[in-house]
C-alpha cells in the first residue's frame, strides 16, 4: 500500500527475512509520517541481531567498543559501577558501585564482586557460563570481562554510560521494553 505514492514494498531492500522486511517498511512508514504530519505506529525495533542465549559478542572483543576498552583499561571501577547501576535497576548508584568495587580492588578481591554481576547478568540475559566460571573470567581477564559484560548490556538495548533512569526515560520514549526483568522476575 504506497503512503502519497511515496513508499512501495517493492521499494524495501530484497531480504528473505520477513521481520527484517517489516521493520524497514514501518521505519519507511514512520520517516514519511514524520514528513507528512500523518500519524502512524512508531518503528518497530530491529530484529535481533544476535542469536537468543548466546554472548553478542565474544570475550576478546575489548576493541568493538575502543572506547569503553580504554575507560576500563585505566578505570574498571568507573565501567562496573554503571554495569551494575543498571543491573541493580538503579537502587544503587554507579558512584557507589564504583566506590566498593575499587575497595574490592585494594584488597584484591574484585573479582569476586564482578563475577556476582556477571552471573547477574547472565541469568537475566540467560547467557551460558562460558569461557569458564564467572569468578574465574573476572579473575583472569577482568578488562576483558567488563568490557563484554558492557558491550552485551549495549547490544541488548541498556547503554550503561546514561545510568538506570536515562535508559527508562528512552526507553518510555521510544516505546520500548526494559531489556531486564521487572523487579521480582530475577532467575
Amino acid at each position: 500500500m504506497p503512503i502519497k505514492g511515496k513508499l512501495h514494498l517493492h521499494s524495501l531492500p530484497p531480504s528473505s527475512n520477513l521481520l527484517q522486511q517489516q521493520y524497514y517498511f514501518y521505519q519507511a512508514r514512520a520517516m514519511a509520517s514524520r514528513r507528512e504530519g500523518t500519524e502512524y505506529p512508531k518503528a518497530v525495533p530491529p530484529p535481533s541481531q544476535f542469536p537468543e542465549g548466546q554472548w553478542s559478542t565474544g570475550i576478546c572483543n575489548c576493541f568493538d567498543d575502543p572506547s569503553n576498552c580504554l575507560l576500563t583499561c585505566f578505570c574498571p571501577c568507573i565501567t562496573f559501577g554503571r554495569i551494575a547501576e543498571i543491573l541493580d535497576r538503579g537502587n544503587t548508584s554507579c558512584r557507589l558501585q564504583g566506590l566498593i568495587y575499587c575497595a574490592m580492588s585494594h584488597i584484591g578481591c574484585a573479582w569476586l564482586y564482578g563475577g556476582v554481576y556477571r552471573s547477574k547478568l547472565r541469568g537475566f540475559l540467560s547467557l551460558p557460563e562460558t569461557p569458564c566460571a564467572d569468578w574465574l573470567v573476572h579473575c583472569c581477564c577482568c578488562v576483558c570481562s567488563l568490557c563484554q559484560e558492557y558491550r552485551e548490556l549495549k547490544n541488548h538495548g541498556a547503554d550503561p554510560s546514561l545510568g538506570w533512569q536515562a535508559n527508562v526515560e528512552k526507553w518510555n520514549r521510544e516505546g520500548l521494553k526494559p531489556p531486564l526483568p521487572a523487579p521480582g522476575m530475577d532467575r
